[in-house]
């Protein structure tokens, strides 16, 4: 699959990848900070942003979709930087570009099956919406509300809902959502590796550690205090700063 992307910049290549829901322009507060030093290839995944639809999404198959994408482009020494969902893709590569990779970050998502999920109620209301063919934002933001999902989240959500239309697939993306809380465990990956866990988010917990290092015995892990799952947006300064030591700048 031919994925959208955004690329600028000159130098060795970081590849920015979204979670569930998201855009390429969801790392976009990273990215614009690395693009002085970096090339910088923000991509919209498969059911995501511009990019094509599909019934089908797992981890393989969209790694395989980024992974056409870094050939296209003949990226060489990659980082990668995925959150969340597009940290768990970035992972998956580590299996199909092990020499082309150099260093991966994972943001607030561990390599592991996921058995419950906040999105759950968030995939509820979005698939209401779209059998019922509601395409009034204040509407959408009134169900949203009333379901508990909080002001931040709704924000988020309405960034990918342009023209009466939503940019991501709600229909693959709930029938598909097995796969994206799922992970098959792989084969180590020994290169440099940094997990970056939101101190206040249970997406990463001590509990994780073990399968994070047993699939990557060079991780490194680091804990943003005061920050939740999307610890990039809240804390954007530290999680610079702790990149750029990471990364030797």
């Amino acid at each position: 699959m031919k994925l959208n992307y955004k690329l600028q910049g000159d130098g060795q290549p970081i590849v920015f990848l979204h979670g569930v829901f998201g855009s390429l322009d969801n790392l976009n507060m990273l990215a614009k900070d690395f693009v002085q030093y970096y090339q910088t290839v923000q991509v919209d995944l498969r059911n995501h942003g511009h990019s094509p639809w599909s019934d089908k999404m797992d981890y393989q198959m969209m790694a395989e979709d980024v992974a056409e994408l870094c050939h296209d482009l003949k990226l060489k020494e990659i980082i990668l930087i995925g959150h969340s969902m597009g940290g768990k893709v970035a992972l998956q590569l580590s299996q199909l570009l092990a020499d082309t990779i150099e260093k991966i970050v994972a943001i607030d998502i561990a390599p592991i099956k996921y058995h419950s999920s906040s999105n759950a109620i968030i995939l509820r209301v979005l698939t209401y919406c779209l059998t019922n063919h509601i395409t009034d934002k204040k509407q959408i933001m009134d169900l949203m509300k009333q379901a508990g999902i909080n002001d931040a989240i709704i924000l988020f959500l309405l960034k990918s809902f342009k023209n009466k239309r939503w940019l991501f697939n709600i229909q693959a993306i709930n029938e598909q959502y097995g796969h994206i809380c799922d992970w098959q465990t792989i084969s180590p990956w020994s290169k440099p590796t940094l997990f970056i866990r939101g101190g206040n988010s249970a997406y990463i917990t001590d509990d994780t550690y073990q399968a994070i290092f047993d699939q990557f015995p060079n991780a490194k892990i680091k804990v943003v205090e005061g920050a939740g799952h999307n610890v990039h947006a809240e804390k954007t300064q530290q999680v610079l700063q702790l990149l750029h030591n990471w990364l030797g700048d």
